[in-house]
């Protein structure tokens, strides 16, 4: 196949095509240095501006305050389940998790781990079909942190608001919904990101953290798990992702070329209506799983009547060019992940197949 398809794969997900092209160019010979970005030292000239712009790129785009540092890591957010229990539990150290999805639920296990996580709101008796709304979360005098997911990949539901503690440091995964809507940077400690999803390419994690929460750090952590050592050598305390920075440093100047952050909420919540209209005008052959409150802008999620029909809708989907639809094995029924570089046209197809599927088999 030379044509490329709709992707709504969760993740590694769909990158902006000027990017792969540009990428593409400079395969060979990055920026005239006869040397593939993969292959330049980490430590050179040639590369030291592709981490510098793609440090710049996030700062603008997320508007981080001066207090933050934004941190390259590796290991996936699945990493940093561990890492921040670790740099900020302490042995035994108590604190704080909202759990709303099956990566709130991996996080809290991790924690468990080391200290003593108090879950003060979970959803997984529903079916982990909403979130909480700020006045339903009551936090722990001695938490050192609250741990929450802004985004469940898997379930389909999200966050619509910064969460507050109350003066007690907030840590968010934000892997699957960040830079697709402002927040407010200033009101976390701690965000944390795989870049599979709008960042980057897989391989890469972005972290990003106040000063404060660094200088909380203990001493004599292993060396690179800990945030403080890492923030000190610039992100290059060993050989970094160099090929999956440099796609940031290029997906941060696509997204400036296109409207920066608050364009791409604009289209995102375009892209997403139109899907869940679709789901919620089909007299119930489709079913959102989610609560309507909850729905998620990146990860829609939805039930036909019966697995052999789920089945048969991903299956013929995938041959019309629509692929990843299938949901998680977790879960079943299907998801359309629709992150930031994802093209309208995509969900404009899906909305189409889902009206000559429900037709034929309703």
């Amino acid at each position: 196949m030379t044509e490329r398809i709709f992707n709504f794969s969760a993740g590694p997900a769909t990158l902006p095509v000027p990017v792969l092209e540009k990428a593409k160019e400079e395969m060979l010979s990055f920026n005239g240095t006869g040397m593939s970005v993969m292959e330049v030292s980490h430590r050179s000239k040639h590369f030291a501006p592709v981490i510098e712009g793609a440090t710049e790129g996030l700062r603008e785009a997320m508007n981080i305050p001066d207090g933050y540092q934004i941190l390259f890591l590796q290991g996936g957010a699945t990493l940093q389940f561990s890492m921040v229990p670790m740099n900020f539990l302490g042995d035994g150290g108590k604190a704080d998790y909202i759990v709303t999805g099956a990566w709130g639920v991996k996080a809290l296990k991790e924690a468990k781990r080391r200290g003593d996580p108090n879950v003060i709101f979970s959803t997984e008796d529903e079916g982990f079909r909403s979130v909480p709304s700020q006045h339903d979360l009551r936090f722990s005098d001695d938490a050192k942190y609250v741990h929450y997911t802004s985004n469940e990949t898997i379930e389909g539901v999200e966050f619509k608001y910064d969460l507050e503690a109350g003066g007690i440091p907030v840590v968010c995964d934000a892997s699957s919904n960040i830079l697709s809507r402002p927040i407010d940077v200033s009101k976390y400690s701690l965000i944390y990101a795989g870049a599979q999803k709008n960042i980057g390419p897989s391989g890469v994690t972005l972290a990003v953290i106040c000063d404060e929460m660094l200088e909380k750090v203990p001493e004599n952590q292993y060396t690179l798990l800990d945030y403080k050592v890492i923030a000190a050598k610039g992100s290059m305390l060993n050989t970094p992702n160099t090929w999956g920075i440099y796609l940031i440093d290029l997906v941060c100047k696509w997204l400036k070329d296109h409207g920066g952050v608050e364009e791409m909420e604009k289209r995102n919540v375009a892209k997403a209506q139109f899907l869940y209209d679709a789901i919620d005008s089909s007299d119930g052959f489709y079913k959102g799983h989610a609560d309507p409150s909850a729905r998620s802008l990146m990860n829609v999620t939805f039930n036909l009547p019966n697995e052999d029909l789920e089945k048969r809708f991903a299956d013929e989907a995938a041959a019309v060019g629509l692929d990843g639809l299938k949901g998680h094995r977790s879960v079943g029924g299907i998801r359309a992940s629709i992150y930031n570089a994802f093209p309208v046209e995509g969900v404009r197809a899906l909305v189409d197949f889902m009206g000559d599927f429900a037709e034929r088999n309703g």
